[in-house]
């Protein structure tokens, strides 16, 4: 039994394999141990409209036009921003862009160059 994992959800170790699956018993959650493995291993990571996993110091396009609150006009689309720095929250690349200055971007709206 000690190679049983305890419950994501409840931290219970109550657990026990059904098929591919484990079942926690008393909160009756069912998960897959090799999908949250990977699951775990992508957190952290930052990924472009594309899905190409994002780097400090990469280069990226803007792929929609994005208001800016404050500007006259908005970033267009086919901007290319260089050295760009991953970040921890809802805006996760810090850059500088020719004519705005300092921004945060969200990461679903650049492709890597």
């Amino acid at each position: 039994m000690s190679d049983l994992v305890k419950c994501p959800k409840c931290d219970s170790e109550y657990t026990y394999e059904n098929g591919p699956l484990m079942v926690c018993s008393q909160c009756f959650y069912e998960w897959n141990p090799e999908e949250l493995a990977a699951k775990e291993e992508q957190e952290g990571k930052v990924f472009d409209a594309n899905g190409n996993e994002l780097q400090d110091g990469d280069s990226v396009v803007v792929v929609k036009d994005l208001p800016v609150k404050g500007a006259s006009k908005p970033i267009k689309a086919g901007t290319k921003v260089k050295n760009i720095r991953l970040t921890d929250g809802d805006h996760n690349i810090d850059c500088k862009i020719d004519g705005f200055g300092s921004m945060g971007l969200k990461s679903e709206f650049v492709k890597k160059a």
